[in-house]
């Protein structure tokens, strides 16, 4: 093999993505005859068929180079496993899909400025998919069929699917990083894409942010909002998707019954004892609400809230929400003011420190309050004050 080109394409990666860098030096290079281009194992292993460097230009080796550690670094394997395991998913056929809408979330970022994309890419619009959106959002819309036909060839090895192969060397092979290492290597990119972020990309910086602050699993949170729902809450009759009975009977157009996302409000705490950082969390937070709801940004509504609540305007993009407030804390009032909304909420989400006092008798609605970590709080006026814990009702889960 030409581990020369090899490397030189390594190099040109690294200057053309110096936020990278730690992560494709850690990458051990493995000559194999079986991979069709390059693949990588969960353990850091760069699996490189030697025909592929002798005939790719060495640019475009440096944007695989790049594209092979992107999965690594965003666990696409983890994820993966994750994802199968919920959706009792088994096969080489669902793995596939799994390599390729790991694909279509990295490749809008690899290529372009220096590293030109190679024939064959995988792109979400060859699929009329849309950019920008993560693995798990593009499984829920594909199958394999004729757009993913020429595709058929495509491994990129256990590291962007999870699905070990039989020629890769496993966790007892040699070269390979351990987990400990693993997250060493993705903690100093995030923190370097952190430090300077730059021209980085959006969705290089998105996995910067949550690889620090992992967001609260809310398809898991808000899906039993649905489940519980009373009198079919959650679901409608639709006439944009005709029911199949409609076919028995001529000349008549019958709606299906259309399960819809639940509206979320959510009432994010602004008052003076809450950090910048920890509001940070709660925009994160709220992106990720928004895409457990299948991206419906108009069934997400945000209240700030210290001692009183402020509407924020039509929601568009998660980063540009404006937090208002800074006095005291009384997320009653944003309870209240939630409730009254039309229509009203299925699910409200209340982002806080705790220290507030909550509703003296349960919404008529599913509640989740995430809870800002706290060692300990004093007031030097009232050392004896104890913040009140969050009633029963609510479903609580720590973020930040």
């Amino acid at each position: 093999m030409d581990e020369e080109k090899l490397f030189a394409a390594r190099l040109h990666a690294v200057r053309q993505r110096p936020y990278l860098a730690t992560a494709l030096f850690a990458l051990h290079p493995v000559v194999s005859e079986r991979v069709p281009t390059m693949a990588v194992d969960r353990h850091w292993r760069c699996y490189v068929s030697p025909g592929f460097v002798d005939r790719t230009p060495l640019e475009e080796l440096a944007g695989v180079w790049v594209h092979e550690v992107s999965h690594l670094l965003r666990d696409h394997h983890g994820r993966s496993d994750r994802y199968a395991a919920q959706h009792e998913l088994t096969g080489p056929g669902e793995r596939l899909r799994m390599n390729i809408a790991a694909d279509c979330e990295i490749n809008d970022d690899v290529f372009g400025d220096g590293l030109p994309r190679p024939a064959g890419a995988v792109e979400p619009a060859v699929l009329r998919l849309r950019e920008g959106e993560l693995m798990e959002d593009y499984l829920s819309q594909f199958r394999l069929g004729p757009f993913t036909g020429d595709y058929a060839w495509l491994d990129c090895g256990s590291g962007a699917d999870g699905l070990e192969r039989e020629w890769e060397l496993g966790p007892d092979g040699a070269h390979g990083l351990s987990e400990q290492e693993r997250d060493a290597v993705r903690f100093r990119v995030a923190q370097g894409i952190n430090g300077s972020p730059g021209n980085v990309p959006a969705g290089w910086k998105r996995w910067a942010d949550e690889a620090f602050h992992p967001p609260q699993p809310w398809r898991e949170l808000l899906g039993p909002a649905l489940r519980s729902a009373m009198s079919g809450a959650g679901e409608d009759y639709s006439y944009g998707r005709p029911a199949r009975r409609s076919a028995s009977l001529p000349g008549v157009v019958l709606p299906s019954l259309r399960r819809r996302p639940p509206n979320v409000c959510v009432i994010v705490d602004t008052s003076g004892s809450v950090s910048d950082a920890e509001l940070g969390s709660a925009i994160l937070e709220i992106a990720e609400i928004v895409r457990a709801v299948g991206g419906r940004r108009d069934l997400v509504s945000v209240l700030s809230c210290d001692a009183a609540a402020y509407a924020t305007g039509q929601l568009c993009r998660a980063e540009g929400i404006p937090l208002l407030g800074g006095g005291g804390t009384d997320l009653r009032t944003g309870f209240a003011t939630a409730l009254r909304a039309s229509p009203r909420p299925d699910v409200i989400v209340a982002l806080t420190d705790g220290y507030t006092p909550w509703p003296s008798a349960r919404p008529p609605c599913r509640t989740v309050v995430g809870l800002f970590p706290r060692e300990s709080w004093v007031d030097e006026n009232n050392p004896q004050y104890r913040p009140e814990t969050p009633p029963d009702w609510a479903r609580v889960v720590t973020v930040g």
